[in-house]
């Protein structure tokens, strides 16, 4: 049973959430502050945590970054429809994804187990624990560890399923819908830059190849490339 943390003000609306998912089979906790919020998440009993950004005091970025600085544990945005800007500092911030409010307690629990099937299932062919090796980049999917010539990669759930995707294709051009749905586990919705975002952070984490050039490379109108010396 997958535990869920859920983290926000809106006590009626938390209420819904965690009878819903309780009633999927999830074992939920609930935090109404950033505060206790962040102390719950950094506990390391949870699979995922669910954070609103519009909370008084501590909101949901500054809370996001809190939880960041110690833990890799995945994180699913809940924002206000529309506002692109909290969306992209959440995904910035190392969030995994988001989903706009008013949203249902169906849509959400889509979304929860769509994450958790990328973090918590290891692809049929990595299980014999064979690295899988591009150029400097070396990752271990059955432990989802990375590394970049020998130095350990601090990524998300979302950036190290991303890159799994792209070290898979190396050398060829993934569209952005196959990145969001074989890295999000959703199709892409229209206007949407999470892909992006998460890709600029990647390109930032990872190093460059012999010629100085990024190793992610965007190819215009294909998608993104991981480039295989």
């Amino acid at each position: 049973m997958s535990k869920v943390l859920l983290i926000d003000d809106d006590v009626e609306l938390v209420g819904m959430f965690q009878e819903y998912l309780e009633q999927e089979g999830f074992h939920v906790k609930t935090a109404n502050d950033g505060e206790s919020g962040t102390a719950a998440a950094l506990t390391g009993q949870y699979a995922i945590a669910v954070l609103d950004v519009m909370m008084p005091r501590m909101n949901g970025l500054e809370t996001l970054r809190r939880i960041r600085a110690a833990s890799r544990m995945p994180i699913l945005m809940l924002t206000a429809r529309g506002d692109d800007t909290d969306r992209i500092v959440g995904l910035e911030l190392g969030a995994d994804d988001y989903v706009a409010k008013p949203c249902t307690p169906r849509e959400l629990t889509a979304r929860i187990r769509a994450i958790l099937r990328r973090t918590l299932a290891a692809p049929a062919d990595s299980m014999v624990g064979s690295p899988l090796v591009v150029g400097q980049l070396t990752m271990w999917p059955e432990q989802r560890r990375a590394a970049w010539a020998g130095k350990a990669l601090e990524l998300t759930s979302t950036e190290f399923n991303l890159l799994e995707v792209l070290a898979r294709n190396a050398g060829k051009p993934v569209s952005k819908n196959v990145l969001s749905e074989q890295g999000l586990g959703r199709p892409m919705a229209r206007f949407d830059r999470n892909i992006d975002v998460h890709l600029s952070s990647l390109r930032h984490k990872l190093g460059t190849i012999a010629d100085g050039r990024s190793c992610l490379q965007t190819v215009y109108r294909m998608g993104y490339q991981l480039i295989k010396e």
